[in-house]
């Protein structure tokens, strides 16, 4: 195989290196090496023969509720559950000619067939700018029917490990802490990206999630608006205050939903979940999003999302399927009021049993609970006391 060196490195927190290169059809790809990793320098060329990347999709307005829907037909040639000799995020062979050339600790690339991207609202080095770009919120947020324009941003997926199966809870604590200073680097980086609005980075775990790839890995979306749920969030803290996430952690950190509590985080139960499983995770003190936040919280993030994770997984015999969601502050707006949040939700009601949404929750969004938050909350904090704290 062919190899290139990596002239310039940059070393980030908890002594991570990154290393950037190129896909075979331009795609970034960036690997993030442990601290003292055994991996050296050099790593493969991507030497595929890979055919022009789809264009970029279309989102449509749905007049009746304002939300953008992007259309990326590409998305249906994505890799449905492959065996392991067909990995498309194992690092290259001789008889897999997947996404990524070598060995790595993690790895972020840009998704072959993206929902949002790669153009942008303005050329930005080697992606293209759109022909019908959105110039700023007020567009987007115009009246009208019929209107659609170009889905500008990015899509990247964030491969925690080079092995085939596993999710973020299985990682090591340096491993751990390797894919949150990724998390951090690539949401300044996003975040820069013209057009950009929003970065959300998430994991999605178990086929009963409609997980494809049983791969470690998660994704981060740079969406081109403000999502939905952030939307609602704004108009909460324009009736409700300011200090709304700050009074928020004040009640549940007083409650009896607390799950986990450090010097910097806590992780609770809400008082009102949505889903027979739900946690949230907050930072004690106000950030924006993960690149505002210090290297003590990173480091003190890593063992008890692990823990966390790995409680949730040993409430039953078998993984438990979830979406654990990032929700960041917006890229222009609301930075000083939305607080990064981690909210982690199941349908996993029971051993065998799954929540489905049904007539009232997904078409009138008008939830009903199957079990009360407390009694969730002693369940999975047993869980949880029972897996021992991450050391290593």
């Amino acid at each position: 195989m062919n190899m290139t060196e990596f002239e310039t490195p940059e070393t980030l927190g908890a002594g991570v290196v990154k290393r950037p290169t190129r896909l075979a059809d331009g795609r970034e790809l960036i690997y993030y090496d442990d601290p003292g990793t055994t991996l050296g320098a050099e790593r493969g060329i991507d030497t595929r023969d890979l055919g022009p990347r789809p264009d970029t999709a279309t989102m449509r307005r749905d007049v009746l509720t304002g939300d953008w829907i992007s259309v990326a037909a590409a998305r249906q040639n994505r890799a449905f559950l492959p065996p392991a000799h067909l990995d498309p995020l194992a690092p290259q062979s001789e008889t897999n000619p997947s996404e990524i050339p070598s060995l790595y600790d993690v790895a972020v690339f840009e998704n072959k067939s993206p929902s949002f991207g790669p153009a942008l609202a303005e050329a930005h080095g080697d992606a293209p700018a759109a022909a019908d770009a959105p110039q700023g919120l007020a567009d987007l947020d115009a009246p009208g029917l019929g209107r659609s324009r170009t889905s500008v941003g990015r899509c990247e997926v964030v491969c925690f490990s080079p092995e085939h199966s596993g999710s973020f809870g299985t990682q090591s604590r340096t491993r751990a802490r390797t894919v949150i200073e990724a998390w951090a680097d690539r949401t300044a980086a996003l975040s820069a990206l013209p057009g950009v609005q929003q970065v959300f980075p998430f994991e999605n775990r178990g086929e009963a999630i409609g997980v494809t790839l049983p791969h470690p890995h998660g994704q981060i979306y740079a969406y081109p608006y403000v999502t939905p749920r952030t939307t609602s969030l704004l108009r909460a803290i324009d009736e409700q205050g300011d200090d709304l996430f700050t009074r928020i952690l004040d009640v549940e950190r007083a409650s009896e939903r607390v799950i986990l509590a450090g010097e910097h985080w806590t992780a609770f139960v809400p008082f009102a979940a949505r889903w027979p499983l739900e946690v949230h995770v907050l930072p004690h003190r106000h950030v924006a999003d993960f690149s505002e936040t210090t290297d003590a919280e990173r480091d003190e993030l890593a063992p008890l999302y692990l823990r966390l994770l790995r409680g949730i997984d040993a409430l039953y015999d078998t993984p438990t399927p979830y979406i654990a969601a990032w929700h960041q502050a917006p890229v222009h707006t609301g930075r000083d009021v939305v607080r990064l949040n981690l909210q982690i939700t199941s349908p996993r009601r029971a051993a065998d049993k799954l929540k489905f949404l049904a007539g009232s929750e997904a078409a009138m969004g008008a939830w009903i609970g199957d079990v009360p938050p407390e009694t969730a909350a002693e369940r999975l904090r047993a869980a949880v006391e029972s897996v021992p704290e991450v050391t290593a």
